[in-house]
C-alpha cells in the first residue's frame, strides 16, 4: 500500500553508529543503575510489562516506506517503488515481516530503559541478520564493541565515520531517547516512576502479606479449659480433645491453602473461671484496606506518567465509541508515533543515507524512512457506510472509498479506463429505425398498454403536494428512529443527557449505526402509520411507496447523512408514482 504524503515532525530521538571517533558516552556498554532496576520492574510488575508490551504490539502494526522531503522542507512524499532508497528501505530486515518484528523488538527498550541497539551482521549470500538487543548484551572491549547475540559473542569493528570500511564487518546502531538535561543520556517514563514502583512493591508484599496471614489464622478462638466434642464410635466412651481436632484442621489449611479448613482461626485454651463461654477475638488493622486504595493510587500514578492515555493501562470502562477513539488516536499520536519516529530517525541517518551516499546520490540528504500508521487510526469495518457516502455524491473521494473498503491506488482506474467510463454511452434506440420511415399507424383506439413504470415522462414527476407529505413521513421515521436509538447500545447512559439535545430525526448523524443494527434494534419498526392513509390521498401505492421510503431512511441512518427535502425527490421511485400519474 502507498503511504500517504505526511509532514516531516522535529525529531527528539538521537542515534549513533559505533565509529572509531571517541564520543563521551557515545559507546557505553553497560547500563546505568537505574536501567537494571527497571528492567526487574519490567519483570516482576505487571503494569510495566502490559505498557511496553501494549506500546511493542502497536510499533509492530506500522509499516516503513522510504519518503522523500518535498521542496518545503517539510512535506514527506513516498519515493517511487522503482528508487534506489526505496530499495533499501524495503530490504531492512529482510522486508515487512522483519521490520515488524524489528519494530515491535525495539518497544520495551524505549518505555523501559529509554535506549537499545540495532546490530546488523551481513551474510555471505548479500543478507543481513538484523538485531535488536539491550545495553546489558552490549559492552565495549578495547576498540570494539561485543555483543552478545544468541548467546554467542560477536565483535562489532569501529565503523570508518568519513565512509570507509569492510561491508562484511556488523554495524552497530545505538538508538536512544535523549534526556533534556544530558543529551547522551537515556531517558524513559519507566525511569520517572521508579520510586512510585518501589512503592508499588512494597504495597503488593503488604497485600500478600495480608492474604497468607487470613489463610494461616483467622484470630484467634478462646475455649474453655476441658471442653471435649463427643466420642466418635471408633474410640467408644472416650472423648476427642478440642485442641487436637481444631489443630488438624489448621495443618490442613496449611498444607492446602485452598481448602475450607484455612479459615479456621487459632486456638488458645483458657480456664473455665476465666471464660464463660467460646468467644473468638480479631486482629483486623485499618491498614488492610488502606494498603488496597494505596496500591490502586499508586498505579494510576503509574498509568499517567507513561505517555499513553491513562485508559491504556485502567481499561476503557465508561468511556463510550467516541471517547474510545479519541483515547485510541491520542496513544498513537503520544505513545507510539514519538518511539516510531525514533526508530526511524536512526534507520534514516546511520543506515539509509550512509548507503545513499555512498552510492552516489546527490540528494541523499532528502531521503528519509518513514512509518505509516494509517492502519492503526482506521476504526474498524466502515466499507458498507463509505460506499453509501460516496454513491450520496460530493462527501468522500474515491480513494477514501478504496481506502475503507480494502483496496489501495494500486486498484484504482487508470486514465483511459476513466474516459471509457465517463464517455456517453450509445443509446439503443439510436440504432432503431427512423419512426419516419416506418409504416403510420392509422388506428385511432387508445394503447391498451402504458409505458414502462419506471420510465414516466417527466409530466409525471412528482407534485409538490407529494413531495410535501413525503418528506413529512421520512421526517416522522426519522424521529421514530432517534428515540429509539437513545435506548440502543450505540447510545452509552453517560451520553443520552447529550443525545436528548439533538433533534431525534437528525441523532443517526451522531451516533454511528451499522446497517444491520436498524433491523436488530427495530429502528423503523411501526414508523409508517400514516403512510397507507397519505398513499390513498394522493392516489400512491402504499406497499410500493412503504418499500421505497424505508429503503432510504435505512440508507440515511447507516450512511450517517441528514434527510433534506432536496432529497424527497430522489427518494421516490417513478413505479410509486404509477397509480398518481
Amino acid at each position: 500500500m502507498t503511504a500517504p504524503a505526511a509532514r516531516h515532525r522535529v525529531i527528539t530521538a538521537a542515534a549513533s553508529r559505533y565509529t572509531a571517533r571517541k564520543t563521551k558516552n557515545q559507546t557505553k556498554g553497560t547500563d546505568s543503575g537505574w536501567q537494571s532496576r527497571a528492567w526487574s520492574f519490567y519483570d516482576t510488575t505487571p503494569e510495566v510489562r502490559f505498557a511496553a508490551q501494549w506500546i511493542s504490539g502497536a510499533m509492530s502494526a506500522a509499516t516503513l516506506y522510504a519518503g522523500r522531503l518535498a521542496d518545503d522542507g517539510k512535506t514527506i512524499e513516498p519515493a517511487p517503488p522503482g528508487d534506489r532508497a526505496a530499495e533499501i528501505v524495503a530490504s531492512i530486515a529482510g522486508g515487512p515481516e522483519g521490520q515488524s518484528q524489528l519494530l515491535g523488538r525495539f518497544g520495551p527498550h524505549l518505555v523501559v530503559p529509554g535506549e537499545g541497539w540495532i546490530v546488523v551482521q551481513p551474510n555471505e549470500d548479500g543478507t543481513q541478520d538484523w538485531h535488536v538487543l539491550s545495553v546489558q548484551e552490549v559492552r565495549k572491549q578495547g576498540q570494539k564493541l561485543v555483543a552478545d547475540i544468541e548467546g554467542e559473542p560477536v565483535e562489532v569493528p569501529p565503523a570508518d565515520p568519513d565512509g570507509g570500511g569492510n561491508d562484511t564487518d556488523p554495524i552497530a546502531i545505538r538508538v536512544w531517547q535523549p534526556h533534556p538535561r544530558t543529551f547522551m543520556e537515556a531517558d524513559s517514563p519507566v525511569r520517572a516512576s521508579l520510586v512510585l514502583l518501589e512503592e508499588l512493591q512494597l504495597l503488593n508484599a503488604a497485600v500478600a502479606a495480608i492474604a497468607r496471614s487470613r489463610l494461616t489464622g483467622r484470630g484467634v478462638l478462646l475455649v474453655p479449659q476441658g471442653t471435649r466434642f463427643p466420642s466418635t464410635p471408633v474410640q467408644g466412651d472416650a472423648e476427642d480433645d478440642l485442641i487436637e481436632v481444631f489443630m488438624q484442621v489448621a495443618e490442613t489449611a496449611i498444607r492446602e491453602p485452598e481448602s475450607a479448613a484455612a479459615t479456621v482461626p487459632l486456638i488458645l485454651e483458657v480456664p473455665a473461671e476465666h471464660i464463660a463461654a467460646i468467644k473468638r477475638l480479631t486482629f483486623e488493622s485499618d491498614f488492610d484496606e488502606l494498603a488496597l486504595k494505596l496500591r490502586d493510587e499508586a498505579i494510576r500514578r503509574f498509568a499517567t506518567g507513561m505517555d499513553v492515555p491513562a485508559e491504556v493501562l485502567l481499561g476503557s470502562t465508561g468511556l463510550n465509541h467516541w471517547g474510545v477513539w479519541a483515547m485510541k488516536e491520542e496513544a498513537i499520536t503520544l505513545g507510539v508515533q514519538p518511539r516510531l519516529d525514533t526508530v526511524t530517525h536512526a534507520l534514516t541517518t546511520r543506515w539509509l543515507r550512509p548507503i545513499l551516499q555512498a552510492d552516489g546520490v546527490e540528494d541523499a540528504h532528502r531521503y528519509v524512512v518513514a512509518s505509516d500508521t494509517s492502519g492503526l487510526r482506521v476504526r474498524g469495518n466502515r466499507s458498507q457506510t463509505a460506499l453509501d457516502v460516496y454513491k450520496a455524491g460530493g462527501v468522500i473521494s474515491a480513494a477514501a472509498l478504496r481506502r475503507e473498503t480494502g483496496f489501495d491506488e494500486s486498484d484504482a482506474p487508470t486514465a483511459e479506463e476513466e474516459e471509457q467510463r465517463r464517455a456517453p454511452q450509445t443509446d439503443p434506440a439510436d440504432d432503431q429505425p427512423d419512426p419516419a420511415d416506418l409504416p403510420v399507424d392509422e388506428s385511432e383506439s387508445e394503447p391498451d398498454t402504458l409505458p414502462a413504470p419506471d420510465t414516466l415522462p417527466a409530466s409525471a414527476a412528482p407534485s409538490t403536494a407529494v413531495l410535501e407529505a413525503a418528506d413529512a413521513l421520512i421526517w416522522a421515521a426519522l424521529a421514530s428512529a432517534g428515540e429509539k436509538l437513545r435506548r440502543t447500545p450505540a447510545c452509552p447512559r453517560s451520553e443520552r443527557a447529550r443525545a436528548r439535545e439533538i433533534e431525534p430525526a437528525a441523532l443517526h448523524t451522531a451516533l454511528r449505526v451499522e446497517a444491520v443494527q436498524v433491523e436488530q434494534w427495530g429502528l423503523l419498526e411501526g414508523a409508517w402509520p400514516r403512510l397507507p392513509d397519505v398513499a390513498a390521498r394522493h392516489g400512491l401505492d402504499p406497499d410500493c411507496l412503504t418499500t421505497t421510503l424505508d429503503t432510504y431512511c435505512r440508507e440515511l441512518i447507516a450512511a450517517g447523512i441528514p434527510h433534506a427535502y432536496d432529497l424527497t425527490p430522489g427518494a421516490l421511485r417513478a413505479s410509486c408514482l404509477a397509480v398518481a400519474a
